[in-house]
C-alpha cells in the first residue's frame, strides 16, 4: 500500500469533500443539508470541512468554481470544433440546463444559496466575485470565437454573458415548476436574436 505524503492527503480529502458535498448539495437542497452530513458521508468529522473551506457557504462557492471550470473547458473545446453559427449557438444553449435533471437540480440549489446569502454581505460579495471572473473568462472566449465566425452579437458580450446566465437560470426553475415549458424553442429563440446571421450586402 502506497503511503501518502502529507500534500496527496490533504488534497484528497479537499477533492472528496468537493464531490460528496456536491452530490448531498443536489440530494438535499443547499439549506437541507448539513456539514456534519457532508463530513460524515466523506468519512470524515465535520471539521475537515471547516479546515478545507471555512463553512457550508464556502465548500458550495468551491463546488460552484470547479464545476464552473469543467464548464468553460467543455465550452472551449465545443467553442473550438465549431466551424459555423449554428454549432456555436448549439454549444451555447442556456436551455441545456432546464432539459437535463441534475442540471435542474444544480439550477434549484444555487437558487436557494442566492436566497441564503443574499443578506449576507460577505458571502454574496465572495459569490459575486467568483461569478464575474468566470463570466468574464466566457466573454473572452465568446468573443474570440465570434470573430473568427463573422458573427456580431447584438449587444457587448460582457452583457450577452450575464443575460444568458440569467436566462439560463430562470428558464431552468420556470421548467421544474413547469415541465411543459418549451425551453428548446425559447432558448434557440433568444440566441437568434444575441447572435443573429450576419448580413450579407
Amino acid at each position: 500500500m502506497v503511503r501518502l505524503t502529507r500534500a496527496e492527503a490533504q488534497e484528497r480529502t479537499h477533492e472528496r469533500l468537493l464531490a460528496t458535498g456536491r452530490a448531498v448539495f443536489l440530494r438535499r437542497g443547499f439549506l437541507a443539508a448539513t456539514v456534519e452530513e457532508i463530513a460524515a458521508e466523506a468519512g470524515y468529522t465535520r471539521g475537515a470541512v471547516y479546515k478545507h473551506f471555512g463553512s457550508k457557504e464556502g465548500l458550495w462557492q468551491a463546488i460552484v468554481d470547479a464545476v464552473a471550470g469543467v464548464r468553460l473547458a467543455a465550452l472551449r473545446d465545443a467553442f473550438d470544433r465549431a466551424g459555423s453559427r449554428a454549432e456555436l449557438l448549439a454549444a451555447l444553449d442556456p436551455g441545456a440546463f432546464a432539459r437535463d435533471d441534475e442540471a435542474a437540480r444544480w439550477t434549484l440549489t444555487s437558487a436557494e444559496y442566492l436566497a441564503a446569502v443574499a443578506a449576507q454581505p460577505a458571502h454574496a460579495a465572495a459569490l459575486a466575485a467568483l461569478q464575474r471572473r468566470l463570466d468574464g473568462e466566457l466573454a473572452a472566449l465568446l468573443t474570440r470565437h465570434c470573430r473568427r465566425l463573422g458573427i456580431r452579437p447584438a449587444m457587448p458580450v460582457p452583457q450577452l454573458v450575464v443575460a444568458l446566465g440569467a436566462f439560463g437560470g430562470g428558464l431552468a426553475l420556470l421548467a421544474a415548476t413547469d415541465p411543459a415549458t418549451d425551453a428548446a424553442g425559447v432558448s434557440a429563440g433568444l440566441l437568434d436574436v444575441l447572435l443573429p446571421e450576419a448580413r450579407t450586402r
